[in-house]
């Protein structure tokens, strides 16, 4: 995938978008200190670029009821394309699990999964075994508190190491 340029001003535009959702122009272009027009005509560049994904509500899920959070390692017992691509079909068609990354090392993937309940949590678990995934190996931890949930500072990791290309 091609890296599209960006200068401080886009920056600043994805920061603000990115921290407090949808803006008026007249807002956004406060907050990145751009004239409306053309902060707008930049707003929509990335957009059409793909760089903003959607806007989204930060819901206190804790204070509408006690849900189970718990996240899932797993390891499949084989690792070919059509291994990983069934799995990761499968995963994405369930809506309890929220996040799901693929990693290097001992498992193959990690699952942030929410259910009503642990109950319902270990038939989901059930379901996914019964499925024939090709899952070798899972574990499971319970969430007992979220310490930290952010998104990623976008001004520090634009920022160039010192050397870098």
């Amino acid at each position: 995938m091609s890296r599209i340029g960006l200068d401080a001003t886009d920056i600043r535009i994805l920061v603000a978008v990115q921290k407090c959702g949808q803006l008026s122009k007249a807002k956004l272009a406060e907050m990145v200190n751009l004239s409306p027009t053309p902060c707008w005509a930049r707003l929509s560049r990335l957009k059409a670029a793909g760089l903003i994904r959607g806007y989204h509500a930060d819901v206190a899920l804790e204070r509408l009821g006690n849900f189970s959070q718990v996240v899932v390692t797993v390891s499949l017992s084989q690792h070919r394309k059509s291994d990983f691509q069934r799995f990761e079909a499968y995963i994405g068609a369930m809506t309890e699990v929220t996040e799901c990354v693929a990693t290097g090392g001992g498992m193959d993937y990690v699952l942030k999964v929410f259910t009503p309940s642990l109950r319902t949590f270990q038939e989901l678990m059930e379901k996914m075994l019964e499925a024939e995934l090709g899952i070798q190996r899972y574990m499971t931890y319970i969430v007992t508190r979220e310490v930290k949930s952010a998104r990623p500072d976008l001004a520090a990791l634009m920022r160039r190491e010192p050397g870098a290309a």
